[in-house]
């Protein structure tokens, strides 16, 4: 008998997240675990890889699949975690397809990045979940208009209309779920938000952090990696990362005049590293200067991806 069901009547499914990038698909699937399981930032294209949230609703486990926002690859590693957000799709439930509402209205239609995938999702065959993303900066007769534009495709059962920053909208979201996926038991114990393992998020908090600092000064070609990760006697866990750049000139960016900025971003990514793991955490960040760093085999299977993709 699985220790994880309570009840005959548990029902258990994978849901996966999709969306072009900066759609706001981590800040919903954030809002609907009900704590932070991926990274949010203004820059687009941040999650790397599929990032598993779980929620509870009633006698219901949601498994949501955060996956990478889809666009147009070109190299090795837009290709690959392009390839992983799709592999997420074929492998849930239930896709859901998150769309920032308030850009598609101000072009009046929806853009050919957003086509494409309306074009890809018919093909899988199975009907998805669309999400009009972002309704507290939009105009109702906008909405309106994506509505009516999407409805002739035949391509989604349902269409929610939400707010992932106020929460607005969520809940119609989280009773459709709950009502639908089908009886079984929990995969996860009910106390689990992620099955991500904490190495894994102390780097990606890290990143999150260098993201904000910097914003427009740092090149998305950035990696965390942890090299040391010791728990010590007293409780507390002693954490040294190294934060890879490709370029010799993005060195001193990240590390700031006196090493204003690295300081900056150890210190609040500890702070946010302690309230997860609820103890005291020693961190030390390095810089390393890794030009092929992107065509590097090791980094792509830490983070799940598909190196030949």
């Amino acid at each position: 008998m699985n220790e994880n069901v309570p009840d005959a009547r548990t029902r258990c499914g994978f849901v996966a997240v999709l969306g072009g990038p900066n759609a706001g698909k981590s800040t919903l699937v954030n809002a609907l675990v009900g704590s932070k399981v991926s990274i949010v930032t203004p820059r687009a294209q941040t999650t790397r890889s599929i990032v598993r949230g779980i929620a509870m609703s009633e006698q219901t486990q949601i498994i949501f699949l955060d996956t990478p926002g889809i666009f147009d690859a070109k190299k090795r590693f837009e290709r690959a975690i392009v390839s992983a957000a799709w592999s997420g799709a074929n492998d849930a439930d239930v896709v859901l397809l998150v769309i920032d509402a308030a850009k598609e209205s101000s072009r009046q239609g929806f853009s050919s990045a957003n086509k494409k995938i309306f074009a890809q999702l018919s093909k899988l065959g199975s009907k998805a979940l669309l999400v009009l993303n972002k309704i507290d900066i939009c105009e109702k007769v906008d909405l309106l208009n994506l509505t009516a534009m999407v409805n002739d495709l035949n391509i989604f059962s349902e269409i929610f209309m939400v707010s992932a920053l106020t929460g607005d909208g969520l809940e119609k979201i989280r009773l459709h779920l709950t009502g639908t996926l089908s009886q079984g038991p929990w995969m996860f114990p009910e106390d689990d938000i992620s099955d991500m393992p904490l190495r894994l998020l102390s780097a990606e908090i890290t990143r999150e952090k260098l993201f904000f600092r910097l914003r427009q000064e740092l090149p998305y070609s950035c990696a965390v990696e942890v090299e040391r990760w010791e728990e010590k006697n007293d409780g507390s866990v002693w954490i040294e990362q190294t934060i890879y750049v490709s370029r010799e000139s993005h060195r001193p960016i990240v590390l700031g005049q006196g090493g204003k900025n690295i300081k900056a971003i150890g210190a609040s990514a500890r702070i946010e590293f302690e309230k997860y793991v609820n103890r005291r955490v020693h961190l030390f960040l390095h810089v390393k200067v890794n030009e092929r760093w992107l065509d590097e085999r090791r980094f792509y299977s830490s983070w799940g991806l598909d190196f030949n993709a």
